[in-house]
């Protein structure tokens, strides 16, 4: 048996990442890149479909007089549907990037994500707080919002007002 594999009765919560290309986790990280390829596909059909019509709506009919247009076109709905084609088009082929980018740097749930995130950042755990840093952050915000005219105490609370107290009362 190879270092990276394990047979399923010893397989435990941190079994390796990349043990086969058909494990439970490889198709979950692959399946939104391949939701994304039949998007692509079917997105693709839709606007040659598009195309084509309107490519034979512009195609004179046999007997039809030459100095006269086909049919009168409007051009608001055209620009519609070439929103609607292009936005359905964007969207599949970002929702295949966003699969392969997933695969790509081995993510297959939030929580791994998280993880990766936290390791890069040097809090591998995520459990280290820099207490300074937090006070900082917290000054830094409190500064911004005393400057749209909020006030705040010592602590970093909002002082209210009369007039705001009876305001979030009355909403409530």
């Amino acid at each position: 048996m190879a270092p990276m594999e394990r047979s399923p009765a010893t397989a435990t919560s941190d079994e390796p990442r990349f043990s086969s290309f058909f494990s439970q986790r490889a198709r979950r990280q692959l399946g939104l890149f391949f939701a994304g390829a039949g998007f692509v596909a079917l997105s693709t059909i839709v606007t040659r479909r598009a195309l084509l019509r309107r490519y034979r709506a512009t195609v004179p009919k046999f007997y039809q007089q030459s100095n006269q247009p086909n049919k009168i076109t409007n051009g608001y709905m055209e620009a519609l549907e070439a929103l609607n084609l292009a936005t359905v088009n964007v969207l599949s082929y970002a929702m295949m990037l966003t699969g392969g980018v997933l695969y790509a740097f081995d993510i297959s749930s939030l929580d791994d994500m998280r993880r990766n995130v936290r390791s890069k950042m040097g809090n591998g755990d995520g459990a280290q707080v820099n207490e300074e840093e937090e006070k900082e952050i917290e000054k830094f915000f409190v500064d911004i919002l005393e400057k749209t005219g909020r006030k705040f105490d010592k602590d970093g609370k909002e002082i209210k007002t009369a007039k705001q107290a009876e305001d979030t009362e009355e909403k409530k």
